[in-house]
C-alpha cells in the first residue's frame, strides 16, 4: 500500500493566501488556521491508519487460512502415500547384493 506524503505546511503559503482575503494580518486567525489544518491533517491520518489496520487483519486471517489448508493438505498427501520403513531399502539393499 501506497502513503500519501503531504507536503509541508509553508507559513508563508498560508500567509499570502490570507492576505489576498484580508488587509491585515491577524496572528490569531494564522495560528487558527495552522491548527485546522493540523486537525484535519490528523483526521486523515487516522482514517488511513485505521484502514491499514483493517487491511492488516484481513491480510492476517488470510494468512492463516492458507496455513491451515496447506498442514490439512499435507496431512492428506503424507496419509495417500506409501511409506517406506527403513527395513524394506535394507532389504531390498541385501537382495540385490546377492543377485551379483
Amino acid at each position: 500500500m501506497m502513503c500519501e506524503v503531504m507536503p509541508t505546511i509553508s507559513e508563508d503559503t498560508a500567509l499570502n493566501q490570507r492576505g489576498s482575503q484580508s488587509s491585515s494580518s491577524d496572528p490569531d486567525s494564522h495560528f487558527e488556521q495552522l491548527m485546522v489544518n493540523m486537525l484535519d491533517e490528523r483526521d486523515r491520518l487516522l482514517d488511513t491508519l485505521r484502514e491499514t489496520q483493517e487491511s492488516l487483519g484481513l491480510a492476517q486471517q488470510h494468512l492463516q487460512d492458507v496455513i491451515y489448508d496447506r498442514d490439512s493438505l499435507q496431512r492428506q498427501l503424507t496419509s495417500a502415500l506409501p511409506q517406506k520403513t527403513p527395513e524394506v531399502c535394507w532389504c531390498w539393499w541385501l537382495e540385490q547384493d546377492f543377485v551379483r
